[in-house]
């Protein structure tokens, strides 16, 4: 395998697993909303850290979506997570 059609095979690994993780917040979040609060200080880090990933990977020169599209979705559950940890 050349090199690079392996670095394409990983991005799409990699970013599928990182939609992966991110949508693993659900359950918190169901739990969040019933009760059973999460600390909210590691979901809040996930949001900032996959928003700014995202923004570098949408606005830099040549897009580079294998990041923005592992990342963005850490943006949304992140910060749900974290706001339904609040109580």
């Amino acid at each position: 395998m050349n090199e690079s059609k392996f670095i394409r095979v990983l991005s799409i690994v990699a970013s599928i697993i990182a939609v992966c993780m991110y949508v693993s917040y659900i359950p918190q979040i169901q739990n969040n909303l019933n009760g059973a609060y999460c600390a909210p200080l590691q979901p809040f880090v996930a949001g900032v850290n996959c928003t700014l990933w995202s923004i570098y990977a949408y606005f830099k020169k040549e897009r580079d979506w294998a990041i923005f599209v592992a990342n963005f979705p850490g943006v949304i559950f992140g910060f749900i997570t974290f706001f339904t940890a609040l109580h």
